[in-house]
């Protein structure tokens, strides 16, 4: 049977066919696209309509192939549009990165401090998250588009509205917002009074694996494509990429790509002073699971240092930085990847260079010294957080497993072994996609559970081992790079 998968990330765009045959799941790539922010003015927006045009494009190329069953959507989370009664979309669509919430944020957290906003929903303090947007639109007086919309819906939840026509809130994409509480698995009143966000706002909440409607005749005609019913996917990409783990083994897991989410799963969510002290994010998961992570900055340091490179003539694919950064010293030079002045883009070298902790007193020149200082930087931030949630958890987790693009990265994979000093096993490397096609075979009943569908990852695709060889001398880094970053 097929079953398509939408992933869209921050810096692409993915539709991939799987196939399930009762024991092996095989997957496709069906059409993929660049996706990037698009600075205007004074904002940082999403181009959604070129987003929605691959979208198309990519459903009639898998429609010449084949009618499939089902579609599902993931995406990365927090950012949305609003739409009239009629169904008009009502603005832009911001980009997380945008500044606004930065210039907003002491204004904000006297209407409700950081303590506070943490307890009522265990989210992550961080200026990309929805509750700060809304609240940035308060505080600049931008709310017509507030008062004036019939619905807010996400950006996944979007894309399912000009499907389906239905206006619902997927649970996981939902979760991360600011504005949900997980003891009542419902909005947070508290929250959307204290910032004057009507209730009307927000559709109704639906758990991932719903079969919640199906595209529409007039979607359909306007394409020349058969129907299909909808999936609502775990909708946050990185739900759904922990979904896809390729078995059921009590281990860290470390979803990277743009951003390298640093996590595990637990029963329930665990709200404390510790969490909100290290800015441990709670986060929903497929029914019956619940997800802890620590935001790291991830590969867009190194999208970002591409980026660079390339305003100067010198256009380095991610292959060639990596040979680069094998090539040059060791620990010469370290960063503390989640410094603040590394979330928005551009000149990043410059950034580098003034926040760099230059063991030998010079500073990085070349692409290599600074693609190495990147992914040393990454994997011992990769430690940092790891400690982080074994003490939370009272947990010792014995392994790693790396999930998504950057599962591909040798380098970094190795780095992290060494740095945390246990086994990594990497891969699937489209843990999103597979994710994705997981909550619609769970959504059928073609899989029982996720303990069989993670079964099910694990005999359909390879991973690769990396175990730690120099652990020690990265035990010695580790503890002036703390020292050094003054973290805890």
């Amino acid at each position: 049977m097929d079953y398509l998968a939408f992933d869209l990330g921050a810096s692409g765009g993915k539709l991939f066919r799987g196939v399930y045959n009762g024991s092996l799941l095989a997957l496709s790539e069906v059409h993929r696209f660049y996706n990037t922010a698009v600075a205007l003015g004074s904002g940082i927006y999403w181009d959604f309509l070129r987003i929605w045009q691959n979208l198309t494009i990519g459903l009639q190329k898998a429609n010449r192939e084949g009618v499939s069953r089902s579609f599902g959507v993931d995406s990365f989370s927090n950012d949305f549009s609003f739409i009239d009664k009629s169904g008009e979309l009502l603005a832009p669509m911001r980009c997380y990165r945008d500044k606004r919430t930065a210039r907003c944020a002491e204004a904000i957290y006297q209407k409700m401090t950081r303590r506070e906003l943490y307890g009522e929903s265990g989210n992550q303090i961080a200026p990309f998250n929805t509750l700060m947007q809304l609240a940035a639109m308060r505080e600049e007086r931008k709310d017509a588009v507030i008062d004036a919309a019939h619905r807010l819906l996400f950006l996944p939840d979007l894309i399912a509205y000009y499907i389906t026509g239905e206006t619902l809130a997927e649970r996981t994409v939902s979760s991360v917002s600011q504005m949900y509480r997980f003891d009542t698995e419902d909005w947070s009143d508290t929250i959307l009074d204290t910032f004057h966000l009507p209730r009307r706002l927000f559709g109704t909440l639906i758990d991932p694996g719903t079969i919640s409607g199906k595209a529409s005749r007039d979607f359909r005609g306007h394409l020349g494509i058969g129907g299909f019913n909808f999936v609502s996917v775990c909708e946050h990409d990185t739900a759904s990429a922990f979904l896809a783990l390729p078995n059921d083994g009590d281990r860290a897991i470390i979803s990277s790509g743009t951003w390298s989410l640093v996590g595990c799963e637990v029963k329930n969510p665990i709200i404390n002073d510790y969490g909100f002290r290290h800015n441990i994010a709670n986060e929903g998961s497929f029914p019956g699971h619940h997800r802890l992570l620590l935001n790291v900055m991830g590969s867009w340091l190194l999208q970002e240092l591409r980026a660079d490179l390339q305003a100067d003539g010198q256009d380095y694919n991610f292959v060639q930085l990596e040979a680069l950064a094998r090539e040059s010293s060791e620990f010469a030079f370290l960063i503390d990847v989640d410094d603040v002045r590394f979330f928005s883009p551009g000149d990043v070298r410059r950034k580098i260079r003034e926040t760099c902790f230059a063991r030998n007193h010079a500073l990085p020149e070349t692409a290599g010294q600074f693609a190495r200082c990147i992914c040393e930087s990454l994997a011992l931030k990769y430690r940092w957080a790891l400690d982080k949630l074994e003490t939370l958890t009272g947990r010792k987790f014995p392994e790693i497993s790396i999930i998504g693009g950057g599962s591909k990265d040798a380098l970094i994979c190795g780095m992290t072994a060494d740095a945390c000093s246990r086994l990594v096993v990497a891969g699937p490397w489209e843990a999103s996609s597979l994710g994705n096609i997981l909550a619609q075979l769970l959504a059928f009943g073609e899989i029982k559970n996720i303990a069989e569908g993670r079964e099910l990852i694990d005999r359909s695709f390879s991973q690769c081992c990396y175990y730690p060889e120099q652990s020690e001398r990265w035990e010695q880094i580790y503890m002036k790079f703390t020292e050094h970053f003054g973290l805890e």
